[in-house]
């Protein structure tokens, strides 16, 4: 019955895993869900499309959410509501630090507020934070993995083109990379008691001075190296979900 059903994504109100790894494109989360145990679809509305199934015992729910924070919120208030209470968005996102390669993951600390969304929740002085226990399960993850990784805060911008407006300094502020969803995730789970944080496997360099157009041939977000790290971070998120909840149930 409809009534049974979140009006928004249309997800069920109840049943669905407590932890969630959440991802832009719905065909992503039909190939993260495809690393699950017993995967099934849940749910396909709009951009919102969910599967369940388990990781290494642990049920999990996958979902995408679409590009762009406002879309995206409604996501994750959602599956709030439906009783998820541990999120990882795993996404792609584009270097801003020098260092940090095609492939690699980011490992989110935190993220600069500019998702065009939180800032009509809440001033804009309130930070968006990852929860530490996520951003240290994701480390281990992902250095149990022998996976390459980075640690640092990540700029979550709403515009993907560059517009008539500079280039803010924030690569001479230490920010790692550039990506659309994860402040929006971070403030929601702060605001609904949440356990949330983000890893982002590197697609492109965004800072000007890292950018060879000649070289690269511009933006390219479909090679070889990204479809790479894509899987290899499925994994690493995955697997932080599972220690987290390992962490919790060992109080």
């Amino acid at each position: 019955m409809t009534q049974d059903l979140l009006p928004l994504t249309r997800i069920p109100r109840t049943g669905l895993p407590a932890s969630a790894v959440v991802v832009g494109d719905p065909a992503r989360a039909e190939a993260v869900a495809g690393l699950l145990e017993g995967a099934k679809e849940v749910s396909h509305h709009r951009e919102y499309r969910v599967f369940s199934g388990s990781w290494h015992g642990l049920p999990v729910t996958v979902a995408s959410h679409g590009v762009g924070g406002p879309g995206a919120v409604l996501l994750f208030q959602e599956l709030a509501d439906a009783g998820v209470r541990t999120l990882i968005r795993f996404g792609t996102a584009g270097a801003i630090r020098p260092g940090i390669a095609d492939g690699d993951l980011v490992i989110a600390e935190a993220a600069v507020r500019d998702d065009g969304v939180t800032r009509q929740l809440l001033p804009p002085e309130y930070p968006a934070v990852s929860a530490p226990e996520a951003v240290l399960a994701l480390q281990r993850a992902a250095r149990e993995a022998g996976v390459p990784h980075h640690r640092g805060i990540v700029w979550t911008r709403a515009a993907f083109q560059p517009g008539l407006l500079p280039f803010p300094a924030y690569e001479k502020a230490g920010v790692a990379a550039i990506e659309m969803e994860l402040s929006a995730l971070l403030v929601t789970a702060s605001l609904r008691g949440l356990t949330a944080g983000g890893v982002l496997v590197v697609d492109g360099a965004n800072a000007d001075d890292l950018v060879d157009e000649e070289a690269t041939g511009g933006y390219d977000p479909h090679r070889r190296v990204v479809a790479d790290g894509v899987t290899r971070g499925s994994a690493v998120a995955l697997e932080a979900l599972r220690l987290l909840a390992a962490a919790s149930a060992a109080g």
